[in-house]
């Protein structure tokens, strides 16, 4: 990737306001899970929250400093099975964090993407990886919270239903 940095930044930077975008659907349709055992749209945000300041910006302080981390389970440490907070309410906690965050990232320089940190689980991983890691986690969790909305309409679209044949959680599990 030819600015690591900067494309992790401008991806990053765009997450709260897609959050918010996506917490100003009904609460009933967030609440939804695409099927059981999968996330709802607001366990995806609330898992966001859960890791933003604690996991991602601590691990790049960590690979800064070329120390060892942790790993993390959503399940048992997160807050994805106790929602607390509206989407709106988390979409606002967010934003702070997620500034804080943006900050860390643009203190780094290209020669801070070789530097290492130890993860407890997978063993030595760069500062890159982690960016790119962050980078994909933060966009699969919008992309995840998209597709538990849509499987509400997808079953009643009729004839339309075939288009959504990638996303049709309902179908794919009945076959």
């Amino acid at each position: 990737m030819s600015d690591l940095i900067a494309q992790t930044l401008s991806m990053l930077r765009t997450s709260a306001d897609r959050w918010a975008a996506i917490a100003g659907v009904d609460a009933e349709l967030l609440a939804r899970p695409p099927q059981p055992g999968e996330w709802s749209a607001i366990q995806a945000l609330q898992h966001v929250v859960d890791t933003e300041l604690a996991i991602f910006n601590a691990r790049v302080l960590a690979i800064r400093a070329g120390e060892a981390f942790r790993g993390f389970d959503p399940d048992a440490e997160g807050h994805v099975h106790r929602i607390t907070h509206t989407a709106a309410e988390l979409v606002a906690q967010l934003r702070p964090m997620r500034a804080e965050s943006l900050a860390s990232i643009e203190g780094l320089v290209p020669g801070d993407l070789e530097r290492t940190g130890t993860h407890s689980e997978l063993g030595v991983v760069t500062m890159a990886e982690l960016l790119n890691e962050w980078v994909a986690h933060d966009t699969m969790h919008i992309v995840q919270a998209e597709r538990a909305l849509i499987q509400a309409f997808i079953p009643a679209s009729g004839p339309w239903r075939e288009y959504f044949a990638d996303h049709d959680v309902e179908r794919r599990v009945a076959t």
